[in-house]
């Protein structure tokens, strides 16, 4: 079994897995967790920081915050942990140290660990290089009434990985209300709903002459990110050092298929 420590272990996503680790048939053990609030009793050490860590560890899971994420990334960089980073919202400064970080240890980095969203990455390259500069792209994202961010990172996610496909500047439109002129050429348009308890909904469309191709993922619960993350974890161990994300997972399990 491989020793897997959590950090930010009290939250929603350190939650989930503890509930993926127990119901899945990973080879992993979770041996502990870190994070300063955790109130409820589970069987192994929890830390209150990163450098009172104090038993062996294979693997780090990271959903925490930033400030917390710096902290593990120096622990695994010390220790020559591998390290899966799921924190979002981080700073150029603390991505810069990532990438310095990933030329001693592995390290995966994403800002959605559900295959089905990497997935869906990979095919809006495909559709945007096979369409075309001649269809429209809207793409429209809808989550629970707490979500704080609008659009969500994984609708610019998405949005960048058209971007890359064709090489082309797209400008971002973030909504339509009070612009009294027609849709430009090239543009993605960004529009968020917020309501009830939805984990997460994304839908790109592709609108052209007299026809529309419609790309969608749907989240119905957190367990799809913990499941991620831990085939993330798997990933991670068979490798020295680099810089990864789930686009080469999703890559690499589309190959094998082949």
């Amino acid at each position: 079994m491989k020793r897997l420590l959590i950090n930010g272990i009290g939250g929603q996503m350190g939650a989930a897995l503890l509930r993926a680790v127990k119901k899945d048939d990973h080879d992993f053990e979770i041996v502990a967790g870190v994070d300063p609030f955790m109130k409820e009793s589970v069987p192994f050490p929890v830390f209150s920081s990163a450098e009172e860590i104090n038993i062996p560890v294979d693997v780090v899971i990271d959903f925490s915050v930033p400030k917390a994420t710096e902290e593990i990334l120096a622990f695994c960089l010390k220790q020559r942990i591998p390290a899966v980073i799921c924190t979002t919202a981080l700073s150029d400064e603390l991505i810069r140290k990532i990438g310095e970080a990933s030329r001693t240890i592995p390290v995966f980095r994403s800002g959605n660990m559900s295959l089905g969203v990497n997935l869906m990455r990979v095919l809006l390259k495909q559709a945007r290089l096979t369409l075309g500069d001649a269809f429209d792209i809207e793409i429209i994202e809808t989550h629970h009434n707490r979500k704080k961010d609008a659009p969500s990172g994984t609708a610019l996610m998405l949005a960048d990985a058209i971007t890359e496909a064709d090489g082309v500047s797209h400008p971002y439109v973030y909504g339509r209300s009070e612009k009294d002129r027609r849709r430009e050429p090239g543009e993605i348009g960004f529009h968020s709903v917020r309501g009830g308890t939805i984990v997460g909904q994304h839908e790109v469309r592709f609108l052209g002459e007299d026809e529309e191709i419609a790309i969608r993922h749907e989240a119905y619960s957190k367990q799809v990110f913990a499941a991620g993350a831990l085939k993330a974890a798997q990933y991670l161990l068979t490798k020295e050092n680099g810089l990864f994300s789930m686009e080469y997972l999703v890559s690499d399990m589309l190959h094998q298929q082949e």
